[in-house]
């Protein structure tokens, strides 16, 4: 019998995936754990490994093409075995998505609007009395607050209706498209005017919309500024990078003293589940890498339990693999906390928005050179003004689960072992 095969998820958030390069061709022998093609998925391009044996009978979706997660892309079997029929179940062979054509030029707004077309059901919407799959704790949270079941998108297995697709969901209100839409429709969209370019949105920003959308609006930020003193640690990175070929960055410093002071703050080394919070036993610490359309958070695991040599070592592969598109999901998916440093950017202060399943993010300013006030006993006031290298870092904190003085107590000993890099030894 001819054996299917279904695209799959290849990382915790796809949905969608795209043939970027068959590695296979028709009528090849495939065995299992050979690489059959190479997908491209919301984060990274994956080997797509076989799990089944034999010939390679027929490739369903060709190089271009994008297929839904459990979409037939492909049939493997012996040499003179019938697939109509699976192509058939199918649907037929699939082609590669077309690129959205551009809308004609026209006004950005109109006094008088066109007539709003009849409102379509959401796709997989179930029909006005169809029973809607869901867990028992969803269906009482959902009886709870006046909540029609068919109006939530489940993000459950097979679109059930689980518990958080209704966190956070007022009474009587309907989620649309998901939780970021749960409070705000989204705007209207507007009609190219003449000369704007009709950009598509990739899976990765779609999905980055999606999770820092969800993120902003289901937990409640607030942010904690301090400037920190680094004089003292840009000296002893000096002297470990002395007379080594690979400097270590500043990053692995801040990752490496991040854990300590999480090992001293375990709240803040949390993730927020509802009716309980995880407080994790290590510090698995996410670096906000820049890609060309969009960002990825490769992690370094128990950097409590690293030295700020090997952090650097395996943060410099991982941010590797993250540019060539390379990452694994265990490699981005499951940061407690999170850094995000825009410093070499030139930027002095911002603030980022958390990065789930943590609690908590560090957005890292410049290093500036800047007059400070010091004590100094010799002088007649009893103040002195010297030059200091600062850096200004903010704290974005989850307020469900670090009360205001929980974060500055965090964030006034991170400062303090920043300063002083000896205290994350004590």
């Amino acid at each position: 019998m001819p054996e299917k095969v279904l695209m799959i998820a290849l990382s915790p958030t796809m949905e969608t995936g795209t043939v970027a390069r068959w590695r296979k061709k028709e009528g090849d022998k495939v065995s299992s754990g050979d690489v059959l093609c190479e997908v491209e998925t919301d984060k990274a391009t994956m080997d797509y490994e076989s799990s089944a044996e034999g010939t390679l009978l027929k490739i369903v979706l060709p190089e271009g093409g994008q297929a839904k997660v459990g979409d037939l892309i492909a049939i493997v079997g012996k040499p003179g075995d019938d697939v109509t029929a699976l192509l058939a179940e199918a649907g037929g062979a699939a082609a590669p998505k077309a690129p959205a054509a551009r809308p004609a030029p026209a006004a950005r707004a109109s006094a008088s609007p066109a007539p709003a077309a009849p409102a379509a059901a959401a796709p997989g919407a179930p029909s006005p009395g169809a029973r809607v799959k869901s867990s028992p704790l969803a269906r009482k949270l959902a009886q709870q607050k006046g909540v029609d079941l068919r109006s939530v998108r489940g993000s459950g297995p097979g679109g059930r209706v689980v518990r958080r697709d209704l966190d956070g969901l007022a009474g009587g209100a309907a989620a649309v498209a998901g939780p970021a839409a749960r409070a705000v429709s989204p705007p209207p969209a507007l009609q190219p005017g003449p000369g704007d370019q009709v950009v598509p949105v990739s899976r990765m920003r779609q999905v980055i919309a999606r999770r820092l959308s969800d993120s902003m609006y289901t937990a409640p930020h607030y942010y904690l500024t301090v400037a920190v003193g680094m004089d003292e640690l840009l000296a002893a990175r000096a002297r470990l990078n002395s007379g080594r070929d690979r400097k270590i960055s500043v990053n692995a410093f801040l990752m490496g003293i991040a854990a300590r002071a999480l090992e001293r703050h375990p709240r803040v080394n949390s993730t927020w589940n509802g009716d309980t919070i995880l407080q994790h036993p290590t510090a698995d610490i996410g670096l906000a890498v820049a890609l060309p359309d969009g960002l990825i958070t490769p992690l370094v695991r128990d950097c409590g339990h690293k030295g700020i040599a090997a952090i650097d070592t395996e943060l410099a592969d991982l941010i590797e693999k993250a540019r060539a598109g390379k990452l694994a999901p265990p490699e981005y998916t499951g940061a407690t906390f999170t850094i995000s440093n825009l410093g070499a950017m030139g930027i002095d202060e911002f603030t980022a928005i958390i990065n789930p399943p943590g609690s908590a993010i560090l957005a890292v300013g410049a290093v500036r050179k800047e007059p400070v006030v010091e004590n100094d006993a010799k002088s007649a006031s009893g103040d002195a003004v010297v030059i200091r290298q600062r850096m200004r870092v903010t704290l974005s904190c989850d307020h469900r689960i670090i009360d205001g003085a929980a974060g500055a107590a965090f964030l006034r000993e991170l400062a303090d072992m920043l300063e002083n890099p000896l205290l994350a030894l004590a």
